[in-house]
């Protein structure tokens, strides 16, 4: 059985993000870039279903600029067998948005036959957590989000997903699509030996045009800008100068 891990390139989660001075989006100017957290959860996932004799091959897949190679050549270097690169967008501002992403990847699938997609829940930079659940609408696949723990049974998948409430056990039916949260694991670094295998592995290079998915925005960007500055703490003396202080602020 194949897996299809969808990753997507990503300001580096270390980097304070700085918003232009027109207030047009994110300055990406000399910004590190890396794979998307919870992406890199998935790969590892992945691999390591593939390490348990589950599954037999590990497919990188991303959808974007040119430069998203270099996040699919870390998923080889982590274990995954070989990567497929959808050229989308020429300037690295231009966002995919989910539902285009979500098209190509239904492409994808129905060309690679994959038992199991498993996405990261959703990308650090636009929080959409939406890809995920409209490729399994588009496909007619069951789906399990938030997983903390995934184990596959015969033609089923045993998911223990994170809720209000704590968690919760599902058992849904292959092919599926899953997406996962930071408790699920913690993704290996890649090796120098494996850095270099990864340059060897098979990338094929596709564009959104071969696929016959329109990427045209949806969405308008109108304004970004950066949170509010939090205020200044003060200090008291004691409980009742607190409970004080609360009531004036109106929080009791």
């Amino acid at each position: 059985m194949k897996v299809l891990v969808p990753i997507k390139r990503v300001i580096d989660y270390n980097v304070k993000v700085r918003v232009k001075a027109d207030g047009s989006g994110v300055d990406l100017a000399n910004v590190k870039m890396s794979m998307n957290p919870f992406d890199e959860i998935a790969i590892e996932e992945a691999v390591r279903l593939r390490e348990a004799g589950k599954v037999d091959e590990v497919i990188a897949v991303s959808i974007g600029v040119n430069n998203s190679q270099e996040v699919l050549r870390t998923a080889l270097a982590m274990g995954a067998d070989r990567a497929i690169l959808v050229v989308a967008a020429d300037d690295v501002h231009d966002d995919i948005e989910p539902l285009a992403v979500a098209k190509i990847l239904k492409a994808i699938v129905d060309a690679e036959t994959p038992g199991l997609v498993l996405c990261g829940k959703q990308a650090i930079d636009n929080d959409m957590n939406a890809t995920g659940q409209m490729l399994a609408a588009l496909l007619g696949w069951s789906q399990a989000t938030f997983a903390s723990e995934v184990d596959l049974d015969g033609d089923s998948a045993v998911v223990t997903r994170e809720v209000d409430g704590g968690l919760q056990t599902i058992k849904v039916n292959l092919p599926t699509i899953v997406t996962v949260d930071l408790r699920l694991n913690e993704p290996r670094y890649a090796s120098l030996p494996n850095i270099m295998k990864a340059k060897k592995k098979p990338m094929d290079a596709k564009t959104a045009a071969d696929y016959r998915v329109d990427v045209t925005p949806r969405l308008t960007i109108l304004k970004t800008t950066e949170p509010a500055a939090r205020k200044a703490g003060i200090i008291v003396g004691s409980v009742n100068d607190l409970v004080a202080k609360l009531k004036e602020a109106g929080a009791v």
